[in-house]
């Protein structure tokens, strides 16, 4: 290889192994330590090996990468410069570990003789995120002569296979390049001979089969399966194999199915229902209601954890009888009894329609009889329309919003919940339906949730553009961020993106209740001094949607009933859609 200076040398090594191993979006935030990196990722972009999205802010980037890795199960590599910048990843960081989700950091650093001695932008970087990574390696990119050619490709390896969860559970990974001037030099793009951009990543990121035998089951009456954030379809498996309620979160991937259960916190306070439970299978990380933990720390009931990726285990109060890799369910002797299963479906069946009437208005609830439409009585196509007009008008409610977003969404779309008071409505009351809905529950922090729908949506999009023929990438649709006005304002720098890059197909649709009403609902509101609640927990403000929208360049709509509701759910590009909310 022609010297190129070994900065450019050495990271473009690294990166050309981890396009071998399947790596394919690299977000890159600016800086000088880290500029070698970050121009080889651009012509790997160039050579149409990879995709380089540029963020200004450390915090939105990785958010940025979680996002991408979590809807196409591939790491995002991450290049960073050195000192705050890194430490700004740390958000990003924890999420991806509690949740399992692959990523790289690629963290530009001083070398050893600058630390310690109050150079400039130098502190101790290897060790900064913790245990809460699978993977540190602190290397120095040499600075003269040349290196051993095979060290960056095994270092890339090294890191990949510890991000996919080769070894373990899948998380992120840190790789910390002290890199000495001259920081770059000219791209050598002769490394770039005989990579291909067609790798099969679906191989590339298989884990290893699981070891021991799976935990076998009989189907007995008094079982529910319970399936938090990210269980996935195996828990709807389960359910119908063990002829059990299906207790499935919104963001679980496993809220479909004739065994799902929608009204599951009303039935579990019911002595006939949850007071009979037994035993508890539990997929995913619950997170979003107090009865499912509840039920898990009772005596009498035996629960059993089927482990995911995530590095810890769900087991509230350490009363799991057994953390399992899996499960398998024998096959009944004679008919299996269904009555169990049976009563808990007609149950919620019946609590949800009597809550829909009373959460409705009359228009609403009736919606006028379509037969009245048909007919030659005048009087009776006036009323019809005039019942249809006030179902358009009526203003909307949270039960409203999340109802007309989820029927808004199809299987080629993608849905995303912030961690605010509109996922826990969601989860209430929304109808079963196989759509891929995201959410940062891994910790469930509010941080973070516009960059990585923005992951979600741009990977949704490669994917398409790639023409992958699978049922989950056939068509890329549009990404629908549920979030309200403060999460909103977390991470509203994540507007920003940088000019000529790929647009997401996105819509950011901000329940706007002028704060944080989640607290509304907890004890605390109840005993605090009024004044004192509102000014450190519902934490009102001022700020302008539209106004945010406009000096990002969005487009920008407000709603204030259900047909404007209905009319921008159906818009193009990207779209912050502003619905404002009683508190």
């Amino acid at each position: 290889m022609t010297s190129t200076g070994t900065a450019s040398e050495f990271s473009a090594a690294v990166l050309a192994e981890l396009v071998r191993a399947g790596v394919r979006h690299v977000v890159v935030s600016p800086g000088s330590r880290s500029q070698a990196l970050a121009l080889a990722a651009v012509e790997f972009e160039r050579a149409g090996l990879l995709t380089v999205s540029v963020r200004i802010d450390e915090r939105g980037a990785g958010f940025l990468a979680l996002g991408l890795a979590v809807e196409s199960g591939v790491p995002a590599a991450v290049i960073t410069t050195s000192g705050t910048a890194v430490a700004n990843l740390l958000p990003a960081v924890l999420e991806a570990h509690h949740s399992g989700v692959p990523m790289i950091l690629l963290t530009a650093d001083r070398p050893a003789e600058l630390r310690g001695i109050g150079s400039n932008q130098t502190t101790t970087q290897l060790g900064m995120f913790g245990d809460f990574v699978r993977f540190a390696r602190e290397v120095e990119a040499p600075s003269v002569g040349g290196f051993d050619p095979g060290f960056p490709g095994e270092l890339a390896r090294a890191a990949y296979s510890a991000a996919v969860g080769h070894s373990g559970s899948p998380g992120p990974v840190q790789v910390d390049i002290a890199f000495r001037e001259p920081l770059s030099g000219r791209f050598d793009a002769s490394i770039l001979d005989g990579l291909a951009a067609g790798v099969d990543v679906a191989a590339a990121v298989a884990a290893p089969p699981a070891t021991g035998s799976a935990e076998a089951l009989r189907i007995e009456p008094g079982t529910v399966v319970v399936a938090g954030h990210g269980a996935g379809p195996a828990a709807e498996d389960a359910a119908r194999a063990l002829y059990a309620p299906l207790i499935a979160e919104v963001s679980s991937g496993a809220r479909f199915g004739r065994n799902l259960i929608v009204a599951y916190r009303e039935l579990l306070a019911r002595p006939e229902f949850g007071g009979s439970i037994r035993r508890v299978i539990v997929f995913g990380h619950p997170t979003l209601s107090r009865e499912v933990p509840a039920l898990i720390e009772r005596d009498d009931v035996e629960t059993i954890v089927v482990r995911g990726m995530t590095a810890e285990a769900y087991n509230p109060g350490h009363r799991a009888a057994r953390i399992v890799e899996s499960i398998s369910v024998a096959e009944p002797v004679g008919a299996a009894d269904t009555g169990w299963l049976g009563g808990w479906v007609m149950a919620s069946r019946a609590m949800l329609a009597e809550s829909s009437d009373a959460g409705s208005s009359g228009a609403a609830a009736t919606g006028g009889d379509p037969a009245f439409a048909r007919t030659d009585d005048p009087a009776a196509v006036r009323e019809f329309t005039k019942t249809q007009l006030a179902v358009f008008r009526e203003a909307v409610s949270r039960r409203m919003l999340v109802e007309a977003v989820w029927q808004a969404t199809w299987p080629h779309d993608r849905l995303v919940f912030a961690s605010s008071r509109l996922i826990r409505e969601a989860d209430r009351i929304v109808a079963g339906k196989n759509i891929r809905v995201h959410a940062n529950r891994g910790l469930a922090g509010i941080d973070g949730t516009i960059a990585t729908a923005i992951g979600i949506s741009l990977a949704s999009q490669f994917a398409a553009d790639a023409g992958r023929a699978d049922a989950g990438h056939a068509a890329a649709g549009t990404t629908r961020v549920v979030l309200g006005d403060l999460a909103f304002l977390h991470d509203v720098g994540s507007l920003l993106a940088a000019p000529g890059e790929p647009e997401p197909r996105i819509q950011l649709i901000v329940g706007n209740d002028g704060g944080g009403t989640i607290f509304d609902s907890l004890e605390v509101a109840a005993t605090a001094d009024g004044g004192a609640f509102d000014r450190v927990l519902y934490t009102p403000h001022t700020a302008k949607p539209a106004a945010l929208a406009e000096a990002y360049g969005w487009n920008y709509r407000l709603v204030n009933n259900r047909g404007e509701l209905d009319e921008a759910l159906s818009s193009g590009g990207r779209t912050v859609i502003e619905i404002p909310l009683g508190r």
